[in-house]
């Protein structure tokens, strides 16, 4: 279709019209695509291969791309390819809305077409879609696959080929999800025939009763939290027939199991869904041929929210965002990156702000952090009546690898306000790409936590040269955690922590003062390439009778040994390739 106008005429905003010309809306920018069941299959089939063709080997490009489907049900012939820095998502309300009949994401690139190696497929998602056919969705970590209804079954790998993923949130699979060799995985909220497969860390959350696998440590790698005690789902794009385009924003759940958009295996209506629709007048649509860190901020001031079309933006001051209520939202991978050694983003407000989509990268002058949530030593809203949380969705950062210069941050991330609910993160310090090296993308830590009653779902944490995660904060939990300690420590001498009493640095760092802490399904690992190098401790907390730890593995992959124990003192070695040592229960009472 080469032009086609939609027009919203309900009371909320009577003048919405989006005219799409070439598969885009001058609206949403020049890399957003939104195609309509109506368009010939065969024009939208050779977009979508000249799309993957490119991006499917593009690791470290600077392409983005969001592509949206009307709702609808898609010609037969129509099958969709996922590769790096690409958005797939459908603009009804529920995933039932958009049907299309294929999407896969495979593994064929790296090491030739014979070698199913996935652990380098990062930096892609899909959301808010029916795919009518069995799913090959073979990735690692900095994906989603969130609000998706696969009307088959579920493969999380390339025939068994290496993968070290991996995020699925509120979706249902009508047949099986096959694990396959997945190093580790989180499924929060999700509903299946049946799961199959483990490896390392197989961590279950909120999964419908009766669906989740059967088994825990030390018998099966399998952790399993029967409820979700609190989420909010991310924000999503959607075309309202009455209102034009909007912002869903799904209502906060409390104790869940399961979809947010079924009830009792049946889809809820549009009218039923808990929620709200925030139109896209509401917010600030950013576009990166032109916007810049003064024309973002201006619109903040305004009182906007900002939405994030497909592009990487240099910021030469870091974004501000002060008012609670503020929804920032990115598409098909938004990326912010400092120009002057600032930040990326500074979120002043104290609660209530969703923060979603958008992928941190380093600069070349070195920054104290790329965002800052909540200033330091606040510790959340004084009126505990009104405590909405702060919500973080599908947030990457990324410290060296795509540019040609040497990159540096202190630390990727700094969480100080309380009341947080984080939902899938992959904070990397580069192990591969342009300029990686001990001395050349340097990063002290990855992710610090000092705010209280801080939640994060998926943590994957990687690389960097001190602590990987440093949780200063009361009343702390973590639901799957995955970290690699760096593979380039030049020597013992240059990885000693305590004051250089303790040889390594512990990945998972838990303050002494913390009194209340509780993790779940927990997997550190070690590839010492350019040296042998002692980690005393997989993970460091304080021997407190409200800290606990469940279920907890240190893994040498290969390389040079080791890691000594898996939590303080305890806990096996790990000096032989392919060693596992596991805590089933770790509590000082």
């Amino acid at each position: 279709m080469a032009m086609v106008c939609l027009t919203g005429c309900g009371k909320e905003n009577p003048q919405a019209a989006y005219k799409i010309e070439n598969y885009h809306i001058d609206a949403l920018g020049e890399n957003t695509y939104v195609f309509s069941p109506l368009d010939d299959p065969k024009e939208v089939q050779a977009v979508l291969d000249r799309l993957w063709q490119v991006q499917e080997v593009n690791q470290f490009g600077e392409e983005r791309y969001a592509v949206y489907f009307l709702p609808g049900e898609y010609d037969e012939s129509i099958s969709v390819k996922v590769g790096y820095y690409m958005q797939v998502a459908g603009l009804g309300y529920l995933p039932d809305d958009t049907k299309l009949p294929a999407l896969n994401c495979d593994a064929r690139w790296l090491g030739g077409p014979d070698n199913h190696n996935a652990t380098c497929n990062f930096w892609r998602g899909v959301e808010n879609l029916q795919i009518n056919s069995n799913t090959m969705w073979a990735v690692s970590q900095a994906t989603f696959m969130r609000r998706v209804h696969i009307g088959g079954s579920l493969y999380l790998h390339d025939e068994y080929g290496w993968a070290s993923g991996g995020f699925l949130a509120d979706s249902v699979v009508d047949g099986i999800t096959d694990s396959g060799s997945q190093q580790q995985w989180l499924s929060r909220n999700c509903n299946w025939e049946k799961w199959l497969g483990e490896n390392w860390n197989m961590v279950f959350a909120g999964i419908e009763p009766g669906k989740a696998p059967a088994g825990t440590w030390p018998a099966k790698a399998y952790t399993t939290v029967e409820t979700v005690e609190e989420i909010q789902e991310k924000p999503f794009l959607v075309w309202d027939e009455e209102k034009g385009l909007g912002v869903f924003v799904p209502a906060r759940r409390e104790n869940s199991t399961g979809v947010s958009w079924q009830e009792s295996g049946e889809n809820l209506t549009k009218e039923n869904l808990a929620g709200s629709f925030v139109p896209l007048t509401e917010f600030y649509v950013a576009k990166p041929q032109t916007d810049t860190a003064e024309t973002l901020n201006a619109a903040l001031r305004e009182g906007k929210n900002l939405f994030f079309t497909p592009g990487i933006y240099g910021l030469s001051e870091e974004l501000l965002v002060d008012r609670e209520g503020c929804i920032i939202l990115g598409t098909g991978l938004a990326t912010l990156r400092p120009e002057n050694g600032n930040a990326c983003m500074k979120v002043t407000a104290e609660q209530d702000v969703i923060l979603a989509g958008l992928l941190f990268d380093a600069g070349c002058k070195k920054s104290p952090l790329l965002l800052q949530v909540g200033v330091e030593g606040n510790t959340g809203s004084e009126d505990a009546s009104v405590d909405v949380p702060t919500v973080l969705s599908d947030l990457f950062f990324r410290v060296g690898g795509a540019l040609t210069e040497p990159v540096s941050v202190e630390a990727c991330a700094e969480i100080n306000n309380s009341h947080v609910l984080g939902d899938n993160f992959w904070v990397w310090r580069a192990d591969h790409g342009s300029q990686v090296g001990w001395d050349i993308n340097t990063a002290v830590n990855g992710l610090i936590v000092n705010g209280d009653n801080v939640t994060i779902y998926a943590l994957m944490v990687e690389h960097f040269q001190e602590f990987q995660t440093l949780w200063r904060g009361n009343g702390g939990k973590v639901i799957m955690y995955q970290s690699e300690i760096p593979y380039d420590v030049p020597s013992q001498s240059e990885f000693v922590s305590h004051e250089g009493e303790v040889n390594g640095f512990a990945s998972y760092k838990v303050d002494e003062d913390v009194e209340s802490h509780e993790a779940w399904g927990i997997g550190i690992y070690a590839y010492n390439r350019d040296a042998i190098v002692e980690i005393h401790s997989a993970m460091e907390v304080p021997e407190k009778p409200d800290v606990k730890i469940h279920n907890v593995c240190a893994v040498m992959i290969t390389g040079n040994p080791g890691i000594t124990h898996v939590v303080n003192e305890e806990g096996g070695p790990c000096y032989r390739a392919g060693t596992r040592q596991i805590i089933t229960e770790y509590l000082k009472k």
